[in-house]
């Protein structure tokens, strides 16, 4: 009897010890800037295993990665110290610094850098015996500093090495270099504190008699009805013909984007023969039920998703398909969606663009925001958060475009409802550092971020994956929704199914259900005290809040809904 005893005490030790070391772990840190500095800040947690991240005792701690030249050098201004990768003929000659990670470790990393001359995309690389990981990546310019956020998860303890690449082969500036490791245990005690601050508030609820005196003991039950963070799955329309897809999809999501059914291929496969019946019948079906809709697309800037008559269009004859195109579908579902995709990939792709200018993309969103103000004018594009190798998606270059067309709004801008859209294709083991990193920098833009198209490619842990993607964008505080690539056909779903033909959920449809079961509030009783109060943390939605009065002859009941969020109120009354 002794032995299990002494195996329960050291496990019942190691709980503690290890809920300690998660209380006291290091905050993790949101910061970031968009802006290109005359000078660099400080790095983030003064570096982490990073050896003289400011190189302020010059070199030391860094070598030279792949044959090339690496100096110091000295800002003029400041007397700012850092180092320079010159004379590189390759994309990957760089100044580098070895360290050594710990397995199932995340880490996550920033670096101040400058090019010597115009810009060029510099992603920062992590060698290690299984290979070569892109970490994050930002487009450096000359005259200033820019800093690259990213991170990744260690898939196995060992010597590993940090390094800058980029596309051309100017000179590269690092400065301020940060590595900072996190346990799974932290990190989740990171996302915790998120969520808690972002999707829940302490509400004291008060019961009352006519009079306005406390009334205590009464018993205040509390049920949440709907949840106040969008939740949702695109549908194609075969919902609208299965009753089992129906009921399935109802009870689970707020909020939906149609797959293919709004976009242009879909209503004008033939010039001049628009068929909206598809879209109206989808719209209807989600508005009697409650479910947002957001509008997706009006253009879509790949050149392989135009139809044959559009590219065989002339520039005039195409202005003029354009001009009746957003006209057409906009003031048909104008005040009815809560957004619109107005120029679908415009980061990787650029059809109207070669065909208008530059500013065709930033010319078609003023168009829409005349057309339909309410609505948040949304770009949408992949591998801002997938893909750290991806030169197209970084996050720089995404906020750069988006300043782009906002400032071709009157007022430079002010006045428009712009949202930043990110598609979340992942691959199957997808780099959680770097997606929370890059939601730090799209943070700089200042308006809604919604995740519009989330799936993981199936293998190993398929489920996990997935949970863990839903989870870091969940509990990060800027962002506002999240729409799963998941309409269900017949014959297979684009890259992921959440159930089967018979609408029995898969494993992903479960760790779904999982996740929008966790992210509501329980329905409870409570007992209000001597002041009648009674205090309880909700998650943000709508509620129903019914008092019953301590004394059985009172025989008085009250139901009463209310509504929290960030901006609502702390503290209600209800008179019973």
């Amino acid at each position: 009897m002794e032995r299990p005893a002494a195996v329960f005490l050291l496990a019942w030790a190691a709980a503690l010890l290890n809920a300690a070391l998660v209380a006291r772990s290091l905050p993790y840190d949101y910061s970031t800037s968009s802006e290109c500095l005359a000078e660099p800040l400080e790095p983030h947690y003064g570096g982490g295993v990073i050896v003289n991240p400011d190189f302020n005792s010059g070199l030391k701690g860094w070598s030279v990665f792949g044959y090339g030249s690496v100096a110091e050098a000295t800002s003029a201004a400041t007397g700012n110290r850092y180092a320079v990768a010159t004379n590189r003929t390759r994309p990957y000659q760089s100044v580098s610094q070895k360290v050594y990670l710990q397995n199932d470790t995340h880490y996550t990393l920033s670096a101040w850098l400058q090019v010597s001359d115009g810009s060029a995309d510099v992603i920062a690389v992590v060698k290690t015996a299984d290979g070569f990981t892109h970490a994050g990546g930002v487009d450096a310019r000359s005259g200033c500093w820019s800093v690259l956020k990213g991170g990744l998860t260690a898939a196995a303890s060992g010597p590993a090495e940090l390094y800058f690449e980029s596309n051309t082969t100017v000179d590269v500036w690092v400065d301020n270099v940060s590595l900072q490791p996190f346990s799974r245990e932290e990190w989740e005690s990171h996302r915790g504190a998120a969520i808690n601050k972002a999707r829940k508030k302490t509400v004291r609820l008060r019961a009352s008699d006519t009079a306005g005196n406390p009334v205590p003991g009464a018993r205040i039950g509390v049920e949440h009805v709907r949840s106040g963070f969008p939740l949702g799955s695109a549908m194609s329309q075969e919902i609208l013909h299965n009753q089992k897809y129906q009921q399935w999809f109802t009870q689970r999501f707020t909020v939906t984007t149609f797959e293919n059914e709004m976009k242009w291929y879909s209503t004008e496969a033939v010039p001049g023969r628009e068929n909206y019946a598809v879209p109206d019948a989808m719209l209807r079906f989600a508005q009697s039920h409650g479910i947002a809709v957001r509008g997706h697309n009006i253009f879509w800037d790949d050149p392989s998703t135009q139809m044959g008559w559009v590219k065989a269009l002339s520039p005039d004859q195409l202005r003029r398909a354009t001009a009746k195109r957003i006209k057409s579908v906009m003031s048909r579902y104008a005040g009815k969606v809560i957004a619109w995709d107005v120029v679908n990939e415009n980061l990787h792709y650029d059809f109207f663009e070669d065909k208008f200018g530059s500013g065709a993309s930033a010319a078609f969103y003023r168009k829409a925001h005349g057309l339909d103000g309410g609505a948040l004018m949304s770009m949408n594009d992949f591998n801002t958060l997938e893909q750290p190798g991806d030169p197209n998606g970084l996050p720089s270059k995404y906020l750069r475009k988006l300043w782009q067309i906002k400032s071709a709004f009157p007022g430079n801008g002010n006045g428009a409802k712009m949202a930043v859209g990110l598609e979340g294709h992942f691959s199957a083991k997808p780099n959680i550092p770097y997606v929370r990193a890059s939601l730090d920098a799209m943070s700089q833009a200042g308006v809604p971020i919604w995740l519009t198209e989330i799936d993981v490619q199936p293998g190993p842990d398929h489920a996990h994956h997935l949970e863990e993607v839903m989870r870091e964008v969940y509990a990060h505080p800027a962002v506002h929704g999240i729409i799963l690539w998941t309409a269900w056909h017949a014959n297979g779903c684009y890259v992921m199914c959440l159930t089967d033909n018979n609408f029995k959920n898969l494993p992903v449809g479960d760790m779904v259900d999982k996740l929008i079961g966790e992210w509501r509030t329980s329905s409870h009783v409570g007992v209000a005290d001597a002041d009648g109060y009674y205090e309880a943390e909700l998650f943000h939605g709508d509620y129903k809040v019914t008092v019953a009065h301590p004394e059985a002859a009172a025989n008085a009941t009250v139901v009463q809904s209310l509504s929290v969020d960030k901006e609502s109120d702390n503290e209600y009354t209800i008179h019973v």
